[in-house]
């Protein structure tokens, strides 16, 4: 579950990444741990993300964090790169690895499978596209929990 902090945390986030050209992939505050962690996912959207863009920013997110008092106990802020993610969130990504092999998971079965396998065709607003062996599959994007690569292909 995530915790309360975070949608605030991201919208106070992404502004300072994208003045320093970078882009806020995720955050996650690891509450059951002394002291809590508060982990920033951060992507150069230029070129690789590098230990540079990671300090730049723990800086500048520190001083706003600081500043506002959002976190009022002792945290570790840690900015990371969260490298390539298996499971696509992003329209970026979707576009990124079209023809990729990936797997669809379901939150109920549609049409028989509650997981299907294919060729990332597309996404749109209300279906995911896939091809599986030259056929074309639409899967309702509202049943679709997950999609990730698949690395077995």
């Amino acid at each position: 579950m995530t915790h309360p902090l975070i949608p605030q945390l991201i919208d106070l986030a992404t502004p300072i990444a994208e003045q320093l050209g970078l882009e806020v992939v995720g955050a996650v505050f690891h509450t059951n741990q002394r002291p809590p962690v508060l982990r920033v996912d951060i992507r150069n959207s230029v070129s690789d993300t590098s230990l540079d863009d990671c300090e730049r920013m723990s800086h500048a997110l520190e001083a706003q964090l600081d500043a506002m008092d959002i976190i009022p106990d002792a945290y570790v802020l840690e900015i990371s790169s969260p490298g390539i993610s298996r499971e696509l969130s992003t329209d970026r990504e979707f576009i990124s690895f079209k023809g990729f092999s990936v797997i669809a998971q379901l939150s109920e079965p549609y049409q028989g499978n509650r997981e299907w396998r294919g060729q990332l065709i597309n996404r749109d607003d209300t279906v995911v596209y896939l091809n599986q062996k030259g056929r074309g599959i639409t899967i309702p994007r509202q049943l679709v929990i997950r999609v990730q690569l698949d690395d077995k292909k």
